[in-house]
């Protein structure tokens, strides 16, 4: 689905076209606890600790990221992901985050980035200002139930933000270089194709883990911009190791 959203001043503009997002996962998953799922403290960062930095300054670097999870197929991509030693952000649905808690709370301690997706993904733009701040507020709150804080960057369903939206997330609001369209177009192969035709140094690539297509996509994606000598990090360490402090927009 296509929306429309307004031009945002910011320091860095990225260009790409705007993508959507299929069918939700919800069917919960079966309750279940280990060691790599127990609860962290409060006031941890958002970004678990990973291996050694990154310096993106030095090297070629590209963040991967994955809208609209958790779900059922998370745990294969994390698996795909660690086995080359990757670090991604995962900008989570809240509903979702309540149905597969530990599907996250795997994602954060393999060291990923977390970041709020909305409660049910609908167009904030279409809501009122109170609407949108519990469509953040509630997602926050599932979120640090599951493992312990509140992220630090949101991505607004649809890369639909306005004034409103901005403000109400708080937060710096971030967006994509790179469109894979997975989620109209469930071909691995396809998916894989765009995804390292158009990479650049810096670019921040938009999957959707919801897809079995697009999961399957990820070890070719990855195998072939890893010979290219790119580093998978997530967005904050792309830029700096910290959360970016502006909005980024495709200008």
């Amino acid at each position: 689905m296509r929306r429309g959203t307004s031009r945002a001043i910011a320091a860095v503009v990225l260009t790409a076209g705007l993508g959507g997002a299929g069918t939700l996962a919800t069917t919960p998953e079966p309750a279940q606890a280990s060691t790599a799922e127990v609860a962290l403290s409060v006031g941890a960062a958002a970004e678990a600790p990973a291996a050694k930095p990154v310096d993106c300054r030095r090297v070629k670097c590209v963040a991967l990221t994955f809208d609209d999870g958790p779900g059922k197929y998370t745990d294969a991509l994390l698996r795909t992901l660690a086995a080359y030693d990757a670090r991604a952000t995962f900008f989570v649905v809240g509903q979702n985050v309540a149905a597969y808690p530990g599907a996250l709370r795997r994602t954060y301690a393999a060291g990923h980035e977390i970041g709020n997706h909305s409660w049910s993904h609908p167009d904030l733009t279409r809501l009122s200002a109170a609407s949108v701040r519990s469509q953040f507020s509630r997602t926050d709150q599932a979120i640090k139930a599951a493992i312990g804080i509140r992220p630090k960057l949101v991505r607004p369903p649809y890369g639909a933000f306005d004034t409103t939206v901005r403000r109400q997330a708080g937060r710096p609001v971030v967006m994509w270089s790179v469109d894979t369209l997975d989620w109209r177009y469930r071909n691995s192969a396809r998916v894989a194709r765009k995804a390292v035709k158009a990479v650049r140094p810096g670019s921040v690539i938009l999957f959707h883990d919801i897809h079995p297509t697009t999961v399957r996509a990820i070890p070719k994606v990855l195998k072939a911009l890893s010979k290219r000598g790119y580093r998978f990090v997530t967005v904050s360490r792309l830029f700096g190791g910290s959360p970016p402090r502006l909005v980024y927009s495709r200008g």
